[in-house]
């Protein structure tokens, strides 16, 4: 999984600056220039003196060089993409950083300053990161040197101990440049793009909601709420704070995403529509579902049918983990089956539901919060389509279970997969909040997988802008 800035880093803040001398500077854009200072020791790091074989274009002798080498690789995508007069500054390191075997911090990257009402600045009383304020000011604003490395832009550091004994054991990064990642290991291009691109401001500087120093960042001018049909600029902090864990609610509002988005994403959205008319429920709502790895992906035409509860369980839920009773399979013949998490593999439920004369599958989460994972296995003899649902909306689908009302497994044709209507594109914010991870990354339901999402998603294209990724059209909005 990816893993980004939260409490390592203190971030310096600039503002109410003089008015800065820009005369003699051209107004042609030009290519950026992105800079590496590597800050490791030496004998460790990007000095690392372990002798290696070049790999995938990757020229190095010694594993030290090849990071570097991968590094500048990476750093020259985004200096081809990028437009700015003022040299980017990163600082970098490879170090030992929180491991164990089933999971590791890859890397983490962060603007080192944010500035807000320097000459440039396109919106008053607002914060910017380092990089993007020189190229606004047209010039660096803050040039040094310090002792602490503050006058570079970016930090940047990576995971020096990854596929090592207790640090996800043999799973390593591949240094090559070509993206022919073998398998079981972590493509190290792809996540030099990724955090490069928050210390480039795909990162926001509202934590949680509260402001920075009680002042919008840039971001806050376009982070849209769907249910309250306001910015985060619009909204009060207690407001900012409940947005920022409503899962699939919180969109980008710039222009340049959204007239983007349909190049990049692919129409359809997953979604579990309920239709009733009884007691427990009138009208019709949609459900956020997570999608499984087997069985027939969602379809236009959707699967709809009455629904029914498995209770195999002392406590009143289903596991469906052994081959159902005749009381459970009169439950759910011919229905969607209705099976809570827990006790065996998703596979294994829906090959017992499934065997019950089910034509769908819904999994309870079993514990609080969204919005609801994907269900992963494999299994070639499961032929009808599971789906998982959030704790709270499983609640309503079992009181339902045996009623009238009827579940709709299909795709929402109107939206883009990961965006809201109007293909506004959804961020990440899960339920609980994720510091280093929540609002500053793309939601994980869009598809294609996006860069910027937060965790690492095997082949992935050395891209960062469409009809391949989003990511410099975000930046775009901001000022870039």
């Amino acid at each position: 999984m990816w893993n980004d800035l939260a409490s390592r880093l203190a971030t310096p803040l600039r503002r109410g600056l003089c008015a800065l001398a820009l005369g003699g500077l051209t107004t042609l854009a030009q290519s950026a220039v992105v800079q590496i200072i590597n800050a490791n020791e030496p004998g460790i790091g990007f000095n690392d003196p372990t002798p290696v074989a070049p790999v995938g274009g990757n020229p190095g002798t010694t594993l030290g060089q090849q990071r570097l080498v991968a590094f500048q690789h990476a750093a020259n995508i985004w200096a081809r993409t990028l437009k700015s007069q003022v040299p980017i500054s990163v600082l970098a390191t490879f170090e030992p950083l929180n491991c164990s075997d089933t999971s590791a911090v890859l890397g983490a990257a962060g603007a080192i300053s944010v500035w807000s009402d320097f000459p440039g600045a396109e919106k008053p009383g607002t914060w910017y990161p380092s990089a993007l304020a020189n190229k606004l000011a047209r010039q660096d604003i803050d040039p040094g040197p310090y002792v602490d490395g503050s006058e570079n832009d970016i930090v940047a550091f990576f995971n020096s101990e990854l596929g090592k004994p207790g640090c996800l054991t043999g799973v390593g990064y591949y240094l090559g440049l070509d993206s022919r990642v073998p398998a079981g290991q972590l493509d190290l291009i792809t996540t030099l793009l990724h955090e490069l691109g928050h210390g480039l401001g795909f990162q926001n500087f509202s934590f949680g909601g509260v402001q920075l120093a009680g002042q919008p960042g840039i971001w806050d001018h376009f982070m849209y709420d769907v249910a309250a049909r306001r910015t985060w600029l619009q909204m009060t902090e207690a407001e900012r704070v409940a947005s920022s864990i409503a899962p699939r609610n919180l969109v980008w509002a710039g222009e340049t995403v959204r007239s983007r988005a349909e190049q990049v994403l692919e129409r359809g959205t997953p979604e579990l529509v309920l239709h009733g008319h009884g007691r427990h429920f009138r009208g019709e709502r949609s459900l956020m579902v997570g999608t499984a790895s087997f069985g027939p992906p969602l379809g236009r035409r959707p699967v709809v049918q009455a629904m029914g509860q498995v209770v195999d369980q002392p406590d009143g839920t289903g596991w469906a983990c052994t081959p159902l009773s005749p009381a459970n399979i009169a439950r759910v013949a011919g229905k969607v089956a209705i099976v809570d998490r827990g006790g065996c593999t998703f596979t294994v439920k829906a090959a017992n539901v499934q065997a019950a004369g089910a034509v769908a599958m819904v999994v309870v989460n079993n514990v609080a919060g969204g919005p609801p994972p994907d269900l992963g296995g494999t299994d070639p003899t499961i032929v009808i389509p599971a789906v998982r649902v959030m704790l709270e909306d499983g609640v309503l689908l079992k009181k339902l279970a045996g009623s009238n009302a009827v579940a709709s497994l299909g795709l929402d044709m109107e939206r883009l997969r990961g965006a809201a209507k109007g293909n506004r594109v959804l961020l990440y914010t899960p339920n609980p909040y994720a510091p280093g991870s929540s609002i500053s990354h793309w939601d994980t339901s869009a598809l294609r997988n996006l860069l910027m999402e937060p965790f690492d998603n095997p082949g992935m294209p050395h891209a960062v802008r469409a009809p391949l990724d989003l990511t410099y059209e975000l930046l775009k909005d901001i000022g870039w």
